[in-house]
């Protein structure tokens, strides 16, 4: 059996369910059922949802697994969101390597404590 596509091959526009069927016993129901936000997205952004699922949402393995840096995933991340019709929110500040090792150095001369540290780390993820 085929997977169901939400994307016509042809045009790239949005499918329309207007039959479901029951092999079982052979009941047909028509009309307009919609087919959700993940019908909306290409196979390879399919793929790539599944690949973030399996890694469960973690970046840096969906970078090891698909062999792509952090910003290439990210962008992808965000087309996707973005397919499903969603709106992206702000960049998260990310933390520069200086600025870890500036931490781990205060946490290192006692002028921060270690909950202190963990929260500027974090903040940056």
């Amino acid at each position: 059996m085929n997977p169901v596509i939400g994307q016509c091959p042809i045009c790239g526009d949005k499918l329309h369910v207007t039959r479901l069927h029951c092999r079982s016993c052979d009941t047909s129901i028509e009309g307009h059922f919609t087919l959700g936000r993940l019908y909306q997205l290409s196979p390879e952004q399919l793929r790539f949802i599944e690949t973030f699922i399996k890694c469960e949402g973690k970046i840096n393995r969906v970078e090891q697994e698909i062999g792509l840096s952090y910003p290439a995933v990210r962008s992808r991340l965000t087309e996707v969101i973005q397919a499903m019709g969603y709106e992206v929110g702000p960049p998260e500040p990310e933390i520069t390597e200086e600025m870890r090792r500036q931490i781990l150095h205060d946490l290192s001369a006692g002028k921060i404590s270690s909950e202190e540290a963990l929260q500027m780390l974090n903040a940056g993820n």
